[in-house]
């Protein structure tokens, strides 16, 4: 009986007890039905607030020209190209866990795919608004694709990676835009299928027809793998083609070859830190402690270590290659990152990427949801810092030291960046308002396999050994949606 069964061994995807497929539904949509609580009406308030100061700083920018920021003949990048490269590279995770876990079968994607999917798309925005307030003349934006004109023979430039990142981006968000929508059509038919007025023609016409018949699911599943393998590549594709933007140059510390799989391993560190941060939230606030379980903190958590340490040993490969070149320009570089003006920025690198990730080898810490949350935000705090040591201080002393230049933000870089934040959460709130923030048909999945309450059943029923069944007990001891007494219940009858 055992061997038609998942193992024992492997810790539950779903907790609680007397779950059934109508109340996983009532529990997802829950949010959705039904009027915002007052965790939500808090977030989106202060969120809006943030958009708004958005709105007042890019309206600024394009008023009166980027001379508004900070930037001087010497840093011509800065706050810009590091917020830019920083928002795409949080987008990365929802790719990952969406494409490339559905792909190698693994089902703890399930519950948390939905929300990271919705972090990538919201993040693409984000770093896209900044390509366009980059422009200086941003109703000029359409230039950058290769589209016949007015103008005669003008033609982007190929060779120039800021065109593939024109090209890799537009990609990116196209493909993954529609993996989420296509996910969606079964939620929104539940929706429609409970809904009533206005509500019912709208997400009507947002399901597409969806009828759940069982050719509709053979279809969704073929263009699921199908988008699950064009969006793969894009996961190494992206962060590679953005790196260029710095590699392809002759600057010192930027003209290296470490750079796309340095770029690809801390997007994926930064994304998967940017949906510990939200899940953790989204897990309290909307009661989904019995969908969100602890394998899947520590799980993401295992994961942000393991790319933490490739960044870490990325960081001392630079160091190490600077010397080895014999460039004294390449090794005045990063001397001056780690001893010049902004060596509290590379410090705070090294201290936020490097240290902070290592502290996850420890079980109880990892397993510390508190701690967690804190230390995913310390990881988007340490990336951040990493794109501006990348940029501004490779730029700020180059090859002649008469042209050497400070970079000092202004109140609208600042209001830029952080108005950002309040666009990508108020973003992120809405769709949590409006559409299901899990993947209900995904979950069901779950329940008659992976779930306490299914594996409690065949224990009761003798379908493993007492010694497989005790390490599966004092598994449970780290989940915080288990009682004592569903622990007990794991007993032959």
């Amino acid at each position: 009986m055992s061997s038609h069964n998942e193992s024992i061994l492997r810790e539950p995807l779903m907790t609680g007890k007397g779950i059934t497929y109508a109340q996983v539904t009532d529990d997802i949509l829950l949010p959705v039905e039904n009027k915002p609580n007052k965790a939500w009406w808090i977030g989106f308030i202060v969120a809006v607030c943030g958009a708004m100061l958005w709105v007042i700083s890019v309206g600024y920018t394009f008023w009166t020209g980027i001379g508004a920021w900070g930037l001087n003949k010497t840093v011509g990048w800065a706050w810009d190209i590091t917020d830019f490269v920083w928002w795409v590279g949080i987008g990365h995770a929802g790719t990952l866990i969406s494409a490339v876990l559905l792909i190698f079968r693994q089902n703890w994607r399930n519950s948390i795919n939905r929300s990271a999917e919705a972090m990538t798309i919201f993040a693409v925005i984000c770093a896209a608004t900044y390509v366009v307030a980059h422009m200086g003349r941003p109703w000029l934006a359409y230039w950058i694709f290769p589209l016949p004109n007015q103008f005669g023979s003008l033609w982007v430039n190929f060779n120039s990676p800021l065109v593939w990142d024109a090209f890799a981006i537009s990609t990116y968000f196209t493909v993954s835009l529609v993996f989420w929508y296509c996910g969606l059509l079964p939620d929104i038919a539940s929706v429609r299928d409970r809904a009533h007025g206005l509500r019912k023609k709208v997400y009507s016409i947002l399901s597409f027809g969806w009828n759940g018949s069982v050719k509709s699911w053979q279809r969704f599943e073929i263009v699921s793998l199908i988008l699950a393998g064009i969006s793969t590549p894009l996961v190494l594709s992206v962060h590679t083609i953005v790196s260029m933007d710095f590699a392809t140059s002759v600057i010192p510390g930027w003209h290296t070859t470490i750079f796309p799989p340095y770029f690809v391993a801390g997007a994926i560190f930064s994304g998967f830190a940017m949906v510990q941060t939200l899940l953790l939230i989204l897990r309290k606030v909307m009661n989904f402690e019995h969908y969100i379980t602890m394998f899947h903190i520590e799980a993401m958590n295992k994961i942000i270590m393991v790319t933490g340490s490739i960044v870490g040993v990325a960081y001392l490969t630079e160091l190490f290659i600077a010397w080895y070149s014999g460039s004294e320009y390449e090794m005045y570089a990063f001397a001056n990152r780690i001893a010049g003006p902004y060596a509290w920025a590379y410090w705070a690198m090294m201290t936020c990427n490097v240290i902070s990730p290592q502290l996850f080898w420890f079980k109880k810490i990892r397993t510390s949801i508190p701690i967690s949350w804190i230390l995913s935000i310390i990881v988007n705090i340490g990336m951040w810092f990493e794109r501006f040591v990348i940029i501004v201080t490779s730029l700020h002393r180059d090859y002649l030291p008469s042209s050497w230049a400070m970079f000092y933000p202004t109140w609208v870089d600042v209001g830029i960046f952080v108005g950002s934040i309040g666009l990508f959460f108020t973003l992120f709130l809405l769709f949590l308002r409006f559409l299901p923030g899990i993947a209900i048909a995904e979950v069901k999945l779950l329940l008659k396999s992976s779930s306490l309450q299914h594996k409690t059943k065949l224990v009761q029923e003798g379908a493993f050994p007492e010694d497989q069944v005790e390490f599966f007990r004092n598994s449970l001891e780290k989940y915080d949606s288990v009682t004592e007494e569903e622990i007990n219940a794991l007993r032959k009858k």
